[in-house]
């Protein structure tokens, strides 16, 4: 399991002292366990590997952001830091699609539902959401569907 990887990962960054390792693993271990206190007033929990999976990839998608914003105020520095956060956090994430495997992907689904148009996005979209959501950045995914409707 993703939680046992992390578990251990931050008794190897603090053995190793490895401060930003250890750091950022807490942050992953905190936001987890803010998600499963979310998850308790549930009535159908989330299976524990795509929970955890979905926390890290708003994590990842956060820091992007903030990288995004600190290279426009000019603050390098920053966005160095929160690089190195994502470094940590992509460890713990499954292997993500290629952009051939995602088109191929988004294709597949289009002929399936007979998507046409941009009407059809939304169908598509929960579709690929459905099957491949751990597999997949859905903002990169977002823009593949539209070219591929267009």
């Amino acid at each position: 399991m993703i939680r046992d990887d992390i578990k251990n990962a931050l008794v190897t960054a603090m053995k190793g002292g490895d401060k930003q390792g250890t750091a950022a693993i807490r942050l992953i271990q905190s936001a987890i366990k803010n998600r499963d206190i979310e998850e308790r007033v549930k009535a159908q929990p989330t299976e524990d590997d795509t929970l955890v999976t979905e926390v890290l990839q708003k994590m990842v998608k956060q820091r992007r952001e903030s990288i995004e914003m600190y290279v426009k105020g000019g603050r390098q520095e920053l966005a160095d830091v929160e690089q190195s956060e994502i470094d940590v956090i992509e460890r713990f994430l499954p292997a993500q699609m290629s952009e051939a495997e995602t088109s191929a992907a988004i294709e597949a689904i289009k002929a399936e539902l007979g998507a046409s148009g941009m009407k059809d996005m939304g169908r598509v979209m929960a579709e690929l959401k459905a099957r491949h959501a751990q597999n997949l950045d859905m903002s990169k995914a977002s823009g593949l569907v539209k070219a591929a409707l267009s």
